[in-house]
Parts: structure tokens; C-alpha cells; sequence
């Protein structure tokens, strides 16, 4: 009797850990993100609780020389033009290191925002803090927030859509579909996908 005792104490103890542990690898679904105040290409600090009237955020690591991000530019900007005015707008995250990656310097940043008139902030990860909280591992990598009264859930993580190569042949574009959704009050049907593109350069 002792011995099943002593058996259970051990599993109860491993489920605790299990549920409290915090997870290495960043967020999931149903993660409440945390808050976050990172300089924009205009030399101002951006933080997701300056929208004041946003319903969520559409979180983007990406950056200047990846192929992979460059690719989706135009795609990003269009997220932006189309959602920022339904509640969601887009959040431009660089997370890579300069000193690895110089074409990925504040200053670079600042001259690529400004060629391809992006329409949304485009920040800085100075010390690279924000993106092992996401747990991001590729540029472009999505992170769709949903605010609430508690916080802001993530729900929905991977690829903007199923093809990077050629936008015409696109047939399954996540985000959209998962902004939509929520726009609309329902689940998202799609949560995760596997996201596409560079490694962050640490």
C-alpha cells in the first residue's frame, strides 16, 4: 500500500511539473503573450498597448536579406492595408543580429522601410530578447494575436501561405483565413503551420 502511495505521490508530482514548467521553445496556441517595447525605423519605441483600439495583431519576424522574407513583402504589405483597418494590424519584428547579419542593421532597416513604403512599424529586436520569447526560428515567422480581456492569445503560428515562391499560385493563405475567422468569432480552423523561410541569425 505504502508502495503505491509513494507511485502516485511520484506521478502527481510529474503533473504538476508537467503544468507548471514554462515551455523553452516559446509560444503555443493559447499562449498569452507578453507585452513588448522595441524602436521602430522612425526612432520611436513601438508597444502592442499603444493600440488602444486593436481587436489583435498580426506579429511578423522577418528582415532585410532573406530571400524568404523579401518575397513576402509586398504580401505583408497587403496584410496591413487590409487588416489594420478591421482591427489587426501588422507587427514587423527584425530579430537577427547585425553583427552576423549586416544587412540587418537599424540603419539598413530604416532605407529597406522606406524603398518598399512599408505601411507598418518595423522593429528592432535590439539584443534579440523578443524573439526566443516566441519561440520564432525563420523570417518570415507569424505569430496571429488575439486580444482579450486578459492579455493577448496567440492563435495561430507559422507561414502567411502555402506558397512563397509565386503569389499567383498561392491556394491556401493561413493567415488571411485565421484573421478572418476570428474576425468572424469563430475557432481558427488552421492553427499552426510549419514557417518557411531563413534561420534568425543569433
Amino acid at each position: 500500500m505504502k508502495k503505491l502511495k509513494i507511485v502516485f505521490l511520484l506521478i502527481a508530482a510529474g503533473l504538476v511539473s508537467a503544468f507548471t514548467t514554462k515551455n523553452p521553445d516559446g509560444y503555443k496556441i493559447g499562449s498569452m503573450a507578453t507585452d513588448f517595447s522595441l524602436k521602430n525605423v522612425d526612432n520611436k519605441k513601438i508597444s502592442l498597448k499603444d493600440y488602444k483600439d486593436a481587436k489583435g495583431f498580426i506579429v511578423i519576424f522577418t528582415c532585410n536579406h532573406c530571400p524568404y522574407a523579401v518575397a513576402y513583402e509586398d504580401r505583408i504589405i497587403e496584410l496591413d492595408n487590409k487588416y489594420k483597418k478591421l482591427g489587426y494590424p501588422v507587427i514587423a519584428i527584425n530579430p537577427n543580429n547585425p553583427n552576423i547579419q549586416k544587412d540587418d542593421s537599424f540603419d539598413k532597416m530604416k532605407v529597406r522601410a522606406k524603398e518598399k513604403g512599408f505601411t507598418f512599424p518595423y522593429l528592432f529586436d535590439d539584443g534579440q530578447k523578443v524573439y526566443p520569447q516566441y519561440g520564432a526560428t525563420k523570417t518570415p515567422h507569424v505569430y496571429v494575436l488575439q486580444k482579450t480581456n486578459t492579455g493577448n492569445v496567440v492563435q495561430y503560428i507559422g507561414a502567411i501561405d502555402d506558397n512563397y515562391s509565386d503569389e499567383s499560385a498561392v491556394k491556401v493563405k493561413y493567415v488571411e483565413n485565421a484573421v478572418d475567422e476570428l474576425l468572424t468569432g469563430k475557432d481558427v480552423t488552421i492553427k499552426t503551420t510549419k514557417a518557411i523561410g531563413c534561420s534568425i541569425k543569433a
